[in-house]
């Protein structure tokens, strides 16, 4: 078992090496990833050696915690340098961000790969391609020719990884792709470029069976990986500084906040790390955040609940703040509304109000649908990185009992306009209190509370439940941190209630999970499989009885294009068309999410209104 975690790799030292290697060495290059990521390993210092095997050591040697050149991985096998361990281990080792997101103190999200959900985080160094894009205040008229060849790349190596498919996309494969993305990096095109990088972190934990993996992902990076390398040569002006990504997101000057604390919420990752992130609105209703995670897990979340917020003179634990309030100046803030740490910044702890008072009650008084809608824009699957706001939404429900669905329970709820409402735990870790007030909850029907969650896009009204006012009334509750009691409901001896049934909404029957289920398919088996799955003539016609004729037409033409394969004037196969494929298959991507979003949005209108 390894004992100790490969250091990132930069991804052009990943490319060079497996670049270097010879043909013959290409083809084993897979099995002996597999080989080295099981080997032991153990770190001493900045380096970290792996047992190649009983005679044989590679060292990886990260001075600044990321491998940086082709020489800090060497190998003392016989065929060295020229071995496949060292092309193998920097296949194994995680794909780094060469250039970490500019901070202001610690309140940030946890360290790690790029992000798979948000791919345009990563980050470029800086450009060596100076052309038209170098004033961000002036935007271009056209990408450079530089730019629209990295983008190419970027995009030739997307359709490969969608021709091969998870199982054909080996290491080969990925340095392709990882090459494309550090050049596109050094063109100013961090976003295509953190999109590469996102699809490469996936590609590797599908190959290797890890648990968070989610196909969904891996086809939203896709997506947004083509998406942003097509729109490279054709965007101008305001559409290509958006297209292209900020290299870096800074926080930026604030000067003096008054902020009122809203609740607290834990963060656990699939990558290991834990903390806190305690939500605050200003006296214009904005919300910002202090945050606080690093690796440890659920364990160290519960924890750093209770350690004093990191802003300023504050003495106040992430607990207390939720329920307090802060008077900051020189206050800093990120363009996601998170709060720097600078030396600069100053806080101390101020009077907080209950969610009923100004200026915290005028976030309650927003209609659900514009809430909604406005989450939405936040949380869509392609949404302008740079276009900020939060997913969060204020309601006042009436609770009216658990539901049962294939995944678990959830808590039925209304809120104004009739909008039936499911809600659902954050995080099902036992650690957390979510699960079991979710329950409690559950046993109030009549009950009316005042909620923050978070929205989840569903062709049904759906948020992940994360704050609540106390159900007697007096003070509020963080539902992943505090934990109610039976003593705590109107009536404690009450049973668990079922809700009532209540009706879908203008999605709950879509057949437009046919065509999601085929763009799905396609990502882990590839074209060719994808095109052996048969006739979609009745899945065809069944969407476009149901009134999406655009829906029918593109699986027809996925589904042809996945099997259309030319001959020559001699009978020969011709090479598959695989730049056709990828274009029809983004057509089909970006429709669906475009859809599923309308219908997210529909469900959110007033039953009267429907």
């Amino acid at each position: 078992m390894n004992a100790a975690p490969l250091p990132p790799v930069a991804p052009e030292v990943t490319a060079t090496l497996v670049e270097d290697l010879s043909p013959r060495l290409r083809k084993r290059l897979d099995a002996a990833v597999t080989k080295i990521g099981a080997r032991p390993t153990h770190s001493d210092g900045h380096t970290v050696t792996i047992a190649v095997d009983d005679e044989t050591e590679l060292r990886m040697h990260a001075p600044g915690g990321v491998v940086a050149t082709t020489d800090a991985i060497t190998c003392g096998c016989l065929l060295a340098p020229a071995c496949v361990h060292r092309a193998a281990a920097a296949c194994a080792a995680p794909a780094a961000d060469p250039a970490p997101e500019l901070t202001d103190g610690p309140n940030q999200a946890a360290p790690g790969p790029a992000s798979a959900t948000d791919p345009a985080s990563a980050t470029a160094p800086a450009a060596t391609d100076p052309g038209p894009t170098s004033d961000p205040a002036s935007p271009p008229d056209a990408a450079s020719p530089a730019q629209r060849a990295a983008a190419d790349a970027l995009w030739s190596a997307g359709a490969a990884v969608l021709e091969a498919g998870v199982d054909g996309a080996g290491a080969v494969t990925q340095a392709a792709l990882l090459r494309a993305a550090h050049t596109a990096r050094l063109r100013q095109l961090p976003r295509a470029a953190g999109a590469a990088l996102s699809v490469v972190t996936l590609l590797r934990a599908a190959r290797t069976g890890d648990p968070s993996y989610r196909t969904a992902e891996l086809v939203t990076a896709l997506a947004e990986l083509l998406g942003t390398a097509r729109r490279v040569g054709t965007a101008a002006g305001a559409e290509l500084a958006a297209v292209r990504g900020r290299a870096r997101r800074p926080y930026s000057p604030d000067g003096s906040l008054r902020l009122y604390g809203l609740f607290t919420e834990p963060v656990v990752t699939d990558s290991g790390h834990g903390g806190v992130r305690t939500w605050v609105a200003g006296s214009d209703g904005r919300l910002c955040t202090v945050g606080d995670v690093a690796p440890g897990g659920v364990g160290r979340a519960l924890g750093v609940a209770d350690r004093a917020v990191r802003l300023g003179d504050s003495a106040l634990t992430h607990r207390e703040l939720g329920r307090a309030g802060l008077a900051v100046s020189g206050a800093t803030v990120s363009p996601d509304g998170r709060l720097g740490a600078g030396k600069g910044v100053k806080a101390v702890t101020a009077r907080g109000v209950a969610w009923t008072e100004p200026p915290l009650a005028a976030l309650w008084e927003t209609p659900p649908s514009e809430q909604a809608a406005r989450a939405l824009r936040s949380t869509s699957r392609y949404a302008d990185p740079e276009g900020g706001g939060s997913d969060l939404l204020f309601l006042d429900v009436e609770l009216l009992g658990f539901v049962r669905e294939s995944g678990g329970t959830c808590l039925l709820a209304l809120c104004e306009g009739g909008i039936p409402v499911r809600l659902t735990v954050a995080d099902d870790d036992p650690a957390l209190a979510h699960r079991d007030n979710l329950m409690l909850l559950a046993r109030a029907p009549g009950t009316w509370l005042r909620i923050i969650g978070r929205l989840v896009p569903a062709p049904h009204p759906r948020l992940t439940l994360l704050a609540c006012s106390h159900p007697t009334g007096e003070g509020t509750i963080d539902l992943g941190l505090d934990r109610l009691s039976r003593a705590d409901l109107p009536d404690p001896a009450a049973p668990l209630h079922p809700a009532p049934s209540q009706p879908g909404g203008p999605g709950a029957h879509s057949p437009l999970y046919l065509l999601e289920r085929r763009v799905e398919q396609a990502v882990p088996a590839g074209r060719t499989a994808l095109g052996m799955l048969g006739d979609v003539t009745a899945e065809a016609l069944r969407v476009r009885r149901a009134g999406l004729p655009t829906a029918a037409g593109l699986l027809t033409a996925l589904c042809a294009s996945a099997s259309r394969r030319d001959r020559d004037l001699f009978g020969r196969l011709l090479p598959a068309d695989t730049d056709g494929f990828a274009t029809c298959w983004l057509t089909a991507a970006r429709y669906t999410a475009a859809v599923s979003e309308s219908l997210c949005v529909a469900a959110w209108e007033p039953t009267q209104a429907r």
